[in-house]
């Protein structure tokens, strides 16, 4: 039977191709969480449907990995987030923490096989995902899915083909495919409650999730999913003391390199305000740590029998979340804390306002909706339909607080709302499958289907005072001084009430410029609120059999055509070759492309970066906007691949075990340029060259804006791998380990888009090594889970040139669970995640670190930094 489709949002013409076949030999990580009494169960063939068409297959003959996880594989993650369950459970599956990046503070970067998130094509019920409105604004620039919002209760197995798989699935599979199987109970349901909390005493965390069926007749059914969390910020930084400013009061340094002259400034009424300087409730002006974050989740899947020859399908969801973080602490003289001259002469600071300097609060609102229908069933013919539609929307709302904007001097508000991002899909599809007697082993399968597929990008611009230019982002906006350095007659008449103006003092207040819009994050003005659109359509056709009893071959070809940048062929051969009953050997050659998003052509941002660890207002403006052509940059284009995989399937009594060997060849990868320097200093040379470009281009507030990038297919790289998982089952217990090696080179000139640091942490920034390894037994009605995380040595550029990098040692974090089975449909659970509280090395090497302004552990380590966390949850079945 073929799979589950989407539905839309409004009809048109076309149809989608959605799927096709890769089928794949793999090892399946172990069901480690299986209950004692059910451990035989762990040798019980199971079935895949990623990657295969026709009749599922099962996992020991399919032609490429697939891990299959069971709904109890999910249930014994100690996390709720459904992102953290994967990077659990998949060692090549990787995910960040990135405490200050925007909405990237929200909706975290993920990474399979070394390849960044929109490399890796995310399905529901095998019908392809909407990305979320986030554009990464640094690195990779992803655009990906957010996992986040498929809550783990409405989940009855999730599939991860680690493998390219383009050619059957489309632009985005580079790197593999990640399939999300919904519940489809028409009884019964399950309610989770889990509450815990850090060994620090923060990150309080409480989830409330489950599921109930309903029955739709005698051939249907309705399952639901909810799912309620709260999680509350961590902070593990210090207090804010730098060389340039230190606010820590505690040290011999404190007021080092704050302007202590300005107006409105005293010493006592500064330090009572650093208190308030944070509206995070911190001890510090800046902390470091993952966000507040509150979400209610919602999911549904429903299917309709009409006869043993069509069925109707229909599932969706809505996802409403809401998180905040802080930006960089803004200290006085900083640049945006100054004195000016206003209009009656007398000079204004902010200081005004935040007595003890002010650290911006922003706030990212996300609402997620999708729906997804078909009709599916068999012709007369035995051919098998699928024809479906998906609409699929994620919507961000930000809003800005306890900041100004500088340009508007004392008429500016402390609260804004910068605008939105919206990100739409509508994709309509036909999918059909054949089958055919030719003599092979077994009948030939033939898949091919059409589709066709709009998606739009829209900034919503924001409320006219987060991105006003006000009358002091210039010098001297009322005219108080002549060229001469003289006093003019306006400057004359406020020196005669009083004013302290001296227009031959080139430090005086008048002939201060401060920055446009909303500090940390300007709004998005007329001049960049658009919409970007674009089309596709598409066909692909899949053969596949048993050629003979010992092997397997399979063929695919996609075409697609892009309204913006043009077609694209792919194809994938894959097979798979039985050595012995229990041994199958495995492999594939395949092309892939992903065609850049309309938000990442779109995306326009200014915001606060940390070039060489010093705090830099950057602004990343699209390719193909004056802004980027003044610039240099050079239009977008589809990033391609050529992917290899050859490994083996065995199974040896009580072991089960399967190793692969990958290769992804990506040309032309998509990245955003390292930052470029911009300075109104005339004898900065191509620094004030980038100034004249953006003035050129009508950038507000040019003069403010000290770096710029923007994305380019800037660079080829290589990546080569292995994946190794293992599971041994014995009585009440069972083993189970994974490891997977990755390795990403560049293998071209990137000197002409990437800095040496960039360059260097691309190829290093992520452990080459990473394990994991546990096992399970049980006690009649107790059951000890303990986990291992291992991860290898790794390495970061600490300065633009890379000649100072910091390496990170090899570590393990333990995990610990304790799970009682009360009665049959009752169970509790307590435990600890990472129980020795290991954490990284911290930040710094030789004097010199990547971060800044109270950081403690670099904020882009990818190996967990925020200690030990104990939990408890309570498990009901019914």
């Amino acid at each position: 039977m073929l799979k589950q489709n989407k539905l839309s949002k409004a009809i048109k013409m076309g149809l989608m191709s959605c799927a096709i076949s890769t089928v794949g030999l793999s090892s399946v990580m172990a069901q480690e969480s299986s209950a004692p009494d059910n451990a035989a169960s762990d040798n019980v063939e199971k079935v895949i449907i990623t990657g295969s068409r026709g009749a599922p297959r099962s996992i020991a003959d399919s032609a490429v990995p697939v891990d299959v996880f069971s709904e109890d594989d999910l249930v014994a993650v100690p996390f709720t987030d459904t992102n953290d369950i994967l990077k659990t459970l998949v060692p090549s599956y990787s995910l960040g923490r990135q405490p200050i990046s925007d909405g990237g503070s929200f909706i975290r970067p993920a990474s399979l096989r070394g390849m960044p998130t929109d490399k890796t094509l995310v399905l529901i019920n095998s019908k392809r995902r909407h990305r979320s409105a986030l554009v990464q604004i640094g690195g990779s620039g992803t655009q990906g899915a957010d996992i986040a919002t498929i809550p783990s209760s409405a989940l009855k197995g999730v599939e991860v083909l680690r493998d390219g798989a383009a050619a059957q699935y489309g632009s985005d599979a580079i790197a593999g495919v990640i399939n999300f199987q919904l519940k489809d109970n028409s009884e019964g349901g399950s309610l989770s409650v889990d509450m815990g909390q850090y060994y620090e005493g923060d990150g309080e965390q409480f989830t409330v999730t489950g599921n109930i069926g309903f029955a739709l007749g005698d051939k249907g059914f309705f399952s639901l999913s909810g799912e309620i969390s709260d999680t509350s910020s961590t902070n593990r930084g210090e207090q804010y003391c730098e060389s340039w400013a230190c606010v820590d009061v505690n040290s011999a340094d404190f007021l080092t390199g704050l302007d202590t002259s300005l107006s409105g400034y005293s010493e006592e009424a500064f330090i009572a305000g650093l208190a308030d300087a944070n509206l995070g409730g911190e001890d510090v002006v800046q902390p470091w740590g993952q966000p507040n974050n509150s979400a209610t989740r919602l999911f549904f899947n429903s299917g309709y029998e009409f006869s043993d020859t069509m069925k109707l399908y229909a599932f969706g969801n809505y996802s409403a979340s809401e998180g905040d973080g802080s930006f960089y602490y803004r200290y006085p003289g900083n640049g945006t804390i100054e004195d000016i001259r206003l209009e009656n002469g007398s000079l204004y600071s902010p200081l005004e306002k935040f007595p003890g300097g002010f650290t911006p609060r922003f706030t990212g609102e996300i609402t997620d909706f999708s729906l997804v229908s078909g009709l599916e069933g068999e012709f007369a013919n035995e051919m098998k339909y699928d024809f479906s539609a998906r609409y699929g929307s994620n919507k961000i709302e930000y809003t800005l607080e306890n900041t100004i904007n500088p340009s508007m001097g004392p008429d500016s508000p402390t609260k804004f709302h910068p605008g939105d991002l919206i990100n739409e899909e509508l994709q309509l599809s036909a999918d059909f499958t054949q089958f055919f007697d030719m003599g092979f082993s077994t009948e030939v399968v033939l898949a091919f289907g059409l589709t066709y597929m709009e998606e739009s990008y829209e900034l919503v611009e924001g409320d006219p005072d987060s991105y006003n230019v006000g009358a002091y982002s210039s010098p001297d906006p009322h005219g108080f001084c002549n060229d001469d350095g003289s006093a003019s007659t306006d400057g004359l008449a406020v020196i005669s009430v009083g004013s302290t103006l001296d227009c031959t003092d080139s430090d005086d207040a008048v002939y201060t410029a401060v920055g446009v819009g909303s500090n940390g994050f300007p709004g998005y003005s007329d001049i960049y609120s658009e919409t970007y659109d674009r089309d596709m359509a598409g066909i692909y056709v899949d053969l596949s059999t048993d050629v003979t009893d010992a092997l397997f071959l399979q063929g695919a070809l996609r075409y697609e055509d892009y309204s913006d940048f043009g077609s694209e062929l792919v194809g994938k051969v894959a097979f798979k070759y039985s050595l012995t009953d229990d041994v199958n050997l495995r492999g594939s050659v395949g092309t892939g492309f992903r065609a850049p998003t309309p938000g990442q052509q779109g995306t326009t941002n200014v915001s606060t970066r940390l070039p060489d660890g010093l705090p830099v207002a950057t602004g990343l403006f699209p390719a193909l906007s004056s802004v980027g052509q003044a610039l240099g940059a050079d239009a977008l284009k589809p990033e391609t691949s050529l992917n290899y995989s050859l490994g083996m399937a065995g199974s040896f009594d009580a072991l089960s075990l399967t190793v692969d060997f990958y290769r992804i060849e990506l040309e032309d990868r998509f990245y955003a340029v390292s930052t470029i320097d911009v300075s109104t200093d005339p004898d900065s040379g191509d620094a004030y060259d980038k100034y004249l470009a953006l003035v050129a281009a009508d950038v507000d507030g040019a003069n403010t804006i000290g770096g710029v990038n923007y994305f380019q297919n800037a660079f080829d790289t290589v990546t080569n791998g292995m994946d190794i998982v293992a599971t041994y089952t014995m009585d009440d217990t069972v083993l189970t380990g994974s490891l997977n090696y990755n390795s990403t080179e560049i293998d071209s000139d990137a000197s002409l888009y990437l800095n040496s640091e960039d360059e260097y942490d691309l190829e290093n920034a992520l452990p080459k090594w990473r394990g994991v390894l546990s096992a399970k037994h049980s006690f009649d009605m107790l059951s000890v889970l303990i986990r291992a995380n291992f991860y290898g040595t790794y390495e970061n550029a600490i300065n633009s040139s890379a000649t100072v990098v910091q390496e990170y040692d090899a570590g393990v974090m333990f995990d610990l669970e304790l799970n009682y089975q009360i009665n049959d449909g009752l169970s509790l659970a307590a435990g600890a995640r990472n129980i020795f509280d290991t954490y990284p090395e911290k930040d710094g090497v030789n004097g010199s670190s990547d971060d800044c302004c109270g950081a403690v552990y670099w904020s882009g380590n990818n190996v967990d930094w925020q200690g030990g966390y104990y939990y408890a949850r309570l498990n009901y079945i019914f």
